[in-house]
């Protein structure tokens, strides 16, 4: 299925576009990338929808066939951003790697994470619904697998990009599981 760029561009419509950070969430809903836009979160997100001028795009780190959700965090204060993203990070990387190449410094000691103030679905339920089917998500992140393999023996050897293919290969483990009906983290085998 390909993407339903009309019903995307309506709901990014919807975002704030007051400054702060955003999480992408894949087709479950689980978060994948954390960034911060001082530009506002609703042109930020856009650019990385399209693939304009996004570096997570650009070095095979995400894929925007997978991104069904945004949760957006806006802020009042310019200074408070850097803090956000990074305990923001933290706390979602701790529970499923992200794709993000750079990894924030570690946040101050009891930096209170708001609630996201909007979780916007990016993608319509039949999309989801479609693009779930693990016979048709594993070969399609397989793919970008290759892909950001091939970015990062041909273009970019970083340790960024080789921490974002990290993050796809355990992605890839959870959706073969699902695939093959296996429960991967009972199998004794990995």
């Amino acid at each position: 299925m390909a993407i339903d760029f009309e019903f995307r561009r309506a709901a990014v419509r919807t975002l704030t576009q007051e400054i702060g950070v955003y999480v992408l969430c894949d087709l479950d809903g689980t978060p994948v990338y954390v960034g911060q836009s001082k530009d506002g979160i609703r042109s930020r997100v856009q650019r990385h929808l399209t693939s304009a001028r996004s570096d997570v795009i650009a070095n095979r780190q995400i894929d925007v066939w997978e991104i069904a959700f945004v949760l957006s965090y806006p802020v009042a204060d310019v200074s408070t951003i850097d803090e956000l993203e990074a305990a923001l990070f933290h706390r979602l990387d701790a529970t499923s790697p992200l794709m993000n190449g750079t990894i924030p410094r570690s946040p101050a000691e009891g930096f209170d994470v708001p609630e996201a103030s909007q979780r916007v679905q990016v993608m319509s339920d039949a999309e989801i619904a479609e693009k779930s089917n693990p016979e048709l998500r594993l070969p399609r992140q397989a793919a970008h697998y290759a892909q950001i393999v091939g970015h990062f023996l041909a273009v970019k050897k970083s340790k960024q990009v080789a921490r974002a293919m990290h993050a796809h290969f355990r992605r890839l483990t959870r959706y073969h599981g699902e695939m093959l009906n296996l429960d991967m983290e009972d199998d004794g085998r990995g």
